[in-house]
């Protein structure tokens, strides 16, 4: 069964290169067969997380993955990426596309947000002059957003739904606000967190002044829809300084420098087999230089030196950290014969599934089969060759097999 599907939002205002950045992420550098998860909206497509395959470190000379991929002995590992309609400010009052774009973020797990670092589109997209606009407000207002749609949601009603909660125990309160923010795939950890990181769980709700209210749902938002920053258009003169202000002043949050133009151009070379490169590589290689005209090897030249300077285009940094940092996820390769590290019909390592770091091997068997989970015996952890009870505490790169009662 192939893993759970984890939705990531595409979101920024018009004119930042949401779209480039969403062709360029979704734009496969081969022929898939197989592809994973077809039934898509229509703003929806597959990009993946790159992760070097663990076939390596077992000394395997290849895998035969089903639900992924494994290119060059690094495996990417299937995500949805979202394409969010763009948004403006004050689009929590209905200016602009601002309710379907609240709307469509309900799915989400994670959210990338784009953003012209080279300041060149004013508030409203409107393209200007390179460093007329400071990014940060960008980031800023988009998030205000956001929280001013959530705060209108829990806020209506409040004072009579605050009392309510005050009779309840602890549990019944978290129970309580996740059932009203359900709608917003918000769990009740989500509640449980923000709580005790705004350290408001010990207090009576109907007590809570607006700014306390405002501040827990602004943590709540943090918590439930973890936000990188692809600091977009990295490859023009201005973004360099705006870029070095921008992680000053948001010292800890995780912003990634992008070029996806730069991605996109690379990824579109290689489908013609004019360019050798894997998403995620510092460099690329050009096969026939005769196939350019001059502006496009300039061009080339030009984006080498960004990559140089940045590690990359960022687009595949970007998908990466927002999976692995911002949702704290590890992989794992469930596998049938832990001897052989395959599955019943004989592929080698067929599925990575990416999991919660903190997972057990209980969470992993209800994730491959809920029938598994529930007739869950113990595991092997096919690299020691040693049975784990069912409170395994998963590592990155685990190689698992599950045993369950007949």
């Amino acid at each position: 069964m192939p893993a759970p599907k984890i939705y990531v939002g595409l979101l920024g205002k018009t004119n930042v290169g949401k779209s480039t950045f969403f062709s360029a992420a979704t734009l496969v550098p081969v022929k898939i067969e197989n592809r994973p998860f077809v039934t898509l909206e229509p703003d929806e497509a597959i990009a993946y997380v790159r992760k070097t395959c663990v076939h390596k470190e077992l000394g395997l000379p290849g895998c035969t993955p089903v639900s992924s991929l494994c290119i060059n002995g690094e495996r990417f590992i299937p995500i949805v990426l979202v394409d969010l309609p763009g948004l403006v400010k004050d689009a929590h009052k209905g200016r602009g596309l601002g309710n379907k774009f609240l709307d469509s973020i309900r799915q989400a797990d994670a959210l990338i947000h784009v953003i012209d670092v080279s300041g060149s589109t004013d508030e409203d997209g409107r393209p200007v002059k390179p460093g007329y606009r400071d990014p940060i407000e960008d980031v800023v207002e988009i998030e205000n957003e956001y929280d001013e749609w959530m705060y209108g949601i829990i806020s209506k009603d409040w004072p009579r739904f605050a009392r309510g909660l005050d009779t309840m125990n602890q549990s019944q309160v978290i129970e309580a606000l996740a059932q009203r923010l359900s709608g917003l795939s918000i769990t009740k950890s989500h509640v449980a967190k923000a709580l005790a990181i705004t350290k408001l769980e010990n207090s009576k709700p109907s007590s809570w002044r607006e700014e306390e209210l405002r501040l827990f749902i602004k943590t709540l938002r943090e918590v439930s829809k973890p936000i990188v920053i692809a600091a977009n258009k990295i490859d023009i003169p201005e973004a360099k300084d705006l870029f070095k202000k921008l992680v000053k002043r948001l010292p800890n949050r995780i912003i990634v420098p992008v070029t996806a133009l730069g991605e996109l151009m690379l990824r579109r070379f290689v489908e013609k087999g004019f360019v050798e490169y894997l998403p995620g590589d510092t460099e690329f290689r050009i096969k026939d230089r005769s196939v350019f005209t001059q502006q496009q090897l300039k061009g080339l030249e030009l984006l080498k030196e960004i990559m140089k300077e940045f590690g990359g285009t960022g687009v595949q940094k970007a998908l990466n950290s927002v999976v692995f940092n911002a949702l704290n996820k590890i992989v794992v390769y469930p596998v049938e014969d832990e001897n052989r590290y395959t599955d019943s019909k004989g592929n080698i390592l067929p599925d990575a599934y990416l999991v919660t770091k903190g997972s057990r091997a209980i969470d992993l068997a209800y994730l491959v089969h809920t029938d598994l989970g529930k007739r869950f015996l113990y595991a092997i952890n096919a690299k020691t060759k040693q049975r784990v009870g069912k409170e395994y505490e998963l590592k990155d790169d685990d190689v698992i097999k599950i045993v369950a009662a007949v």
